[in-house]
Order: structure tokens, then sequence, then C-alpha cells
């Protein structure tokens, strides 16, 4: 008989919100909401002193005043989240080998095997949290499920915050899916929701009176059997440590001006920066692509992709690519958002080396300004274009979507 697994998933309490409390002793005890990077009106995260007056994830600065007039306001920090998130993971892989970082605040835990060696699950869990309150912040807490599966482990984690400890055993499913809503449910937002209640069903436990033949005509057939699975809570996906070999297929970055720009050398002194940017990427991964997109949005919206058979690993290259589009597309309106990608990626130590010395010696400039940029700072050696221009960085967000930085995240697991 196949053992039953025991599955953590670990979801921070009011992460970002948390990190700013630990860190200033005057946020402490006080409603405070987490801005945007680049604006002061959206509010990304709340504490759970601010989620008391009604404050949550997505409101406008001036409806969350309405609800906490003394409401406390700053900009997030993504690399200062990122930091405890990473020691975070490292405490984490004391207690097991087993760990699939979902996202930068909550991850999955597989302590099947390791769980006996602290005395038992709920022993292990008091300390992981006093590990945690010892080395990260007594002001960071971490809610737990744990469950036999990662669809009810995380559904366990959202039962009891904050600083709470959900177990749900298989005999537990009933209750729980009875008295929860459908968008408690990972995978299930709000549109497919509202669609199965026109359907008749407003919990988990009401799929079970739908056949998958009736969620396929509504959803299609992949959705049906997701849905399904849901209904009856079966889920046998394993917990894919985070330090296993991924592919990268492409890399690539998304960027929002902090306001409609028509300044068309700012616009692209951008696009040059985040063709700079990806190529440093590029040539830490050790790859090359020889595929490259581009994409301006504004009062019209334009994109343009392209495969040839050049392999390319540098900002200079990338950006006659984007140089040419932006003519051809007669460009001469306001940007609100750059986009650009590069794939069909190939490992640089299976290409052919450089054949003109010329060539040699412009690549060997490069990774000499990627020393001299990783040992002293990003910026210290930069194109005479961007002279003047705001400096680009790439920050962490909430989904650890980088693919460099998901590499780096990678390398320290315990191999």
């Amino acid at each position: 008989m196949k053992k039953m697994r025991t599955i953590l998933h670990i979801d921070f309490d009011s992460f970002f919100a948390s990190v700013e409390q630990q860190e200033h002793k005057e946020f402490r005890g006080k409603p405070l909401g987490v801005t945007a990077a680049h604006s002061r009106t959206c509010i990304i995260a709340a504490s759970r002193e601010a989620k008391t007056f009604g404050v949550i994830t997505g409101s406008r600065a001036f409806e969350a005043y309405k609800k906490c007039p003394f409401l406390l306001l700053t900009p997030a920090h993504f690399t200062k989240y990122y930091e405890v998130s990473k020691k975070f993971l490292m405490i984490c892989q004391r207690f097991s080998p087993y760990i699939e970082v979902f996202s930068i605040d909550e991850l999955f835990m597989d302590v099947t095997r390791t769980a006996v060696l602290f005395g038992g699950v709920e022993r292990l869990i008091r300390f992981l949290k006093e590990a945690i309150k010892q080395e990260i912040g007594e002001y960071i807490t971490i809610s737990v499920g744990v469950s036999h599966n990662k669809l009810l482990a995380k559904v366990a984690s959202g039962l009891h915050k904050p600083d709470g400890i959900v177990m749900i055993n298989p005999d537990d499913v009933e209750t729980v899916y009875r008295m929860i809503a459908l968008t408690d449910i990972c995978g299930i937002g709000f549109r497919i929701a509202r669609r199965l209640q026109m359907m008749g069903v407003f919990h988990p436990i009401d799929l079970r009176r739908v056949s998958e033949k009736q969620l396929a005509a509504e959803f299609g057939t992949h959705e049906a059997r997701f849905l399904s699975h849901i209904a009856w809570a079966r889920d046998e996906t394993a917990v894919v440590t985070f330090g296993n070999s991924q592919t990268i297929k492409s890399v690539g970055r998304n960027y929002c001006l902090p306001k409609n720009e028509d300044n068309q050398r700012i616009i692209l002194q951008r696009v040059f920066a985040l063709c700079e940017e990806i190529g440093t990427k590029l040539r830490k991964l050790h790859k090359k692509a020889r595929g490259i997109g581009f994409s301006l949005r504004g009062e019209r919206n334009e994109l343009s992709r392209h495969a040839g058979k050049i392999y390319m690993d540098n900002g200079r290259e990338l950006f006659e690519h984007c140089f040419t589009w932006y003519h051809q597309w007669q460009w001469n309106e306001m940007v609100r958002q750059i986009s650009v990608w590069v794939f069909h990626l190939e490992d640089s130590t299976a290409l052919p080396v450089q054949l003109f010395p010329f060539e040699q010696k412009y690549e060997k400039a490069i990774h000499c300004v990627d020393a001299i940029n990783d040992r002293f700072g990003k910026h210290t050696i930069y194109s005479g274009f961007l002279l003047y221009a705001d400096k680009l960085t790439t920050v962490p967000n909430g989904f650890l979507a980088d693919k460099l930085e998901r590499t780096e995240l990678a390398s320290m697991y315990i191999r």
C-alpha cells in the first residue's frame, strides 16, 4: 500500500508589509499599505492591521483612506523582499530537501520522510516558525497548511491566518469543501467561479454533482479534467524541487514607464537599456538567441518578432533589430509599455567561436565589462547613449518570473 504523503504549504502573512514593519519600527502595529514601485495610488499589499479596516490588495489609495484615514503608505522594495525570501529558503532546507518555490512568499515542502526526524510534523513546524523568528524577525510570520497533497495543503494554509497551522485529513475534505468559496481553490479565478455559479456550483463540494462531460461542454476538456480532480480533492503532482535544472526557452523583460512618454530619445534609451539587460542575462546564463521580439504600447500597439540564423548575446545587436522595427513602424507617438524578448536559445559553449579578430576582441570586451559591473555595480560601465538616462534595474517580482533570478535561486539548493 502506498504511503500517504505529508505536504506543507507555507505562506507568509502580509509578506511585503511585514518586511517593511520588521525593518521600520515606526510602521509596527499600524495600518500600512505597500504601493507599486512607480505609483502611490495602487496598494499591492496591506498589513494585518490595515486588513482589519477592510484595506485589501488592489485597492486604490483614495478608496483605502475612506476605510482607514490614518493609513500609512510606503513604496515596494522587491529586492529587499527577495533577500528575505532567500533567507527563508535556506532555513527550509534544514527540514526537507523537497521544496517547490511557488512565489516570492510561498512554497510547498514534502516532509513525508523527514518529519519523523523532528518528532512529527507539528514539532517540525514549531521549529520552523522559531527559526524564522530568530533569524529573520519576530514581525514576519507564516501560515502553514498540512495535507496529503498540494491542492489541500494550499487550501489549508488560508483557513487560519495569520500565524496559523491547519491540517486537512482525508476525512475532513467534505466539511472543508462545504465552508470555503470556489475562489479559495488555486486555479479557480473569479471568471471561472462566476460561470460555475451559473451552473449551480457555489462551493467546491457542489462540483461533485456536475459530470466531467457537462464541465467539458462549458470549459473544454483540459479545464473540465482539472475541475473534476478538484471536486474529489485529487492531486498526485509531486513537489518539484526548485533546484532541479530547468529548461530556459526565452528571456525577456516588460517595462512600464512611470508616465506616458512621448520623448522619442527617452523611449529609445529605454529600449536600448532593456536590450543591454537581456544581453547581460543571456551571458550569465551562458546562452545565445537567434530569435527576438519587440513591442511598443501606447497610443497604438505594435509588435514584431524574427528568428534568423545568427545567434546573439549582446545588447547592441538586439537593439539594431528593435531600431529597425521602430523605423518601419514610423513610430512618433506616446509609449506606455515596452517589451523586448529573445527566444530559440542555445548554449553558447555549443556554438562556433567568433571567426574574425574584431568579433573576438568585441566579445572579450563585453565579458570584461560584465566582470567590472559584477564587482563594482551594475552601471559602473555602460553605453554613452544612456548618459543622463534613468538607470533601469531588474527587481524580483512576486512570481519570480525572471529566468536568471530563478536560476540563481536554484543554485542555492543543497545538491
